[in-house]
């Protein structure tokens, strides 16, 4: 209540109030963990005092294993850390298009497309399917994943590039051997509404006579209005309506209607910005190999993390590969 007598205005608005609520909520559940950590960290220090002293081994191993979940969860702390950029919080649209080779790499994409949707299933995060072309004999041309939890685009911002697929095909009656390859990218979740708030300080108003036809009321009366926002430079006017108030509500919701543009413009920068260049889904590009013969394993190929326990990475264990992108020079936020 305190708090709130303080900043009355705080609930003002309600959803700007949410976010602050929420961030807040989350740096307390960080500072609640670090503090549980020391808490059983100092027990078990205690704890193996006294089973030294009496010699108690069952004691000593009890300890070794609570040290043992006090380290993994240390480190899951740790990887938190990591996740510091603009838009690592949000959630995640991951789009999958597989590259040049027909049936094989659309195949290749919709074995991506489980992939990913088991390994956010894992991590108790919702997920969607919100596009999906199919292939023409198998697989998928295209598919479209939001990911919505916390810290989902933070997680799989690293598995954006070109996966690469090494197998015995089963759409080869030969049974040769085939390279196929497929694109993931990643992207946050923006929020679309903009919220315009034009403050008065931030508006130069300008009232003139309007010229042109019109009748004597044109010429009389300073009716129009020429409104320019300082912060932007955005000048609109309207001399249309018959008066200066009339002229002044339609200059201001067409000032709203540029500045909404204006954000939208600066949305689709930010977008290319973070997507970057855009790299040929084939051969020499692949960020991370899926080999299943003539051996198994999977390789990144960014930061040589590898696994030859090739089933449990298609049923979604991306942990390790994640884990090491965050850890990596490759991680820039």
């Amino acid at each position: 209540m305190e708090e709130e007598a303080a900043a009355p205005e705080f609930w003002n608005d309600r959803e700007k109030a949410q976010q602050v609520l929420a961030e807040l909520n989350r740096y307390r559940q960080e500072i609640e963990a670090v503090v549980t950590l020391e808490q059983n960290l100092a027990e078990n220090g205690d704890l193996l005092e006294l089973a030294l002293m009496e010699a108690d081994d069952e004691v000593v191993e009890e300890i070794a294993e609570n040290l043992q979940q006090i380290v993994g969860e240390v480190d899951h702390l740790e990887l938190r850390t990591l996740l510091k950029g603009e838009y690592d919080q949000s959630n995640a649209y991951l789009t999958i298009h597989p590259g040049a080779g027909g049936t094989e790499s659309q195949d290749w994409a919709s074995m991506l497309l489980r992939m990913y949707t088991r390994w956010a299933e894992q991590q108790n995060f919702k997920v969607d399917l919100i596009d999906l072309l199919p292939g023409d004999e198998a697989g998928i041309k295209s598919a479209t994943l939001f990911i919505q939890g916390e810290n989902a685009y933070g997680y799989l911002r690293g598995e954006k590039g070109v996966h690469r697929l090494v197998r015995i095909s089963p759409f080869d009656a030969s049974g040769r051997r085939h390279t196929s390859f497929s694109s993931v990218d990643v992207m946050p979740e923006f929020n679309d509404e903009f919220n315009i708030e034009i403050r008065p300080d931030e508006l130069k108003i300008d009232t003139y006579r309007a010229g042109g036809a019109g009748g004597q009321h044109v010429n009389k009366t300073d009716s129009a209005v020429r409104i320019t926002h300082l912060p932007t430079g955005i000048v609109v006017s309207c001399q249309n309506e018959r008066s200066q108030f009339q002229n002044k509500d339609t200059a201001l919701r067409l000032l709203k209607a540029k500045l909404a543009e204006k954000y939208r413009q600066e949305q689709e920068d930010k977008l290319a910005q973070i997507k970057g260049d855009q790299m040929e889904i084939a051969w020499g590009s692949q960020i991370r190999s899926y080999v299943f013969c003539p051996y198994t394993m999977v390789k990144d190929h960014r930061t040589e993390a590898e696994t030859g326990n090739l089933q449990a990475v298609m049923d979604g264990e991306l942990d390790p590969f994640i884990e090491a992108f965050l850890r990596s020079p490759y991680n820039k936020g």
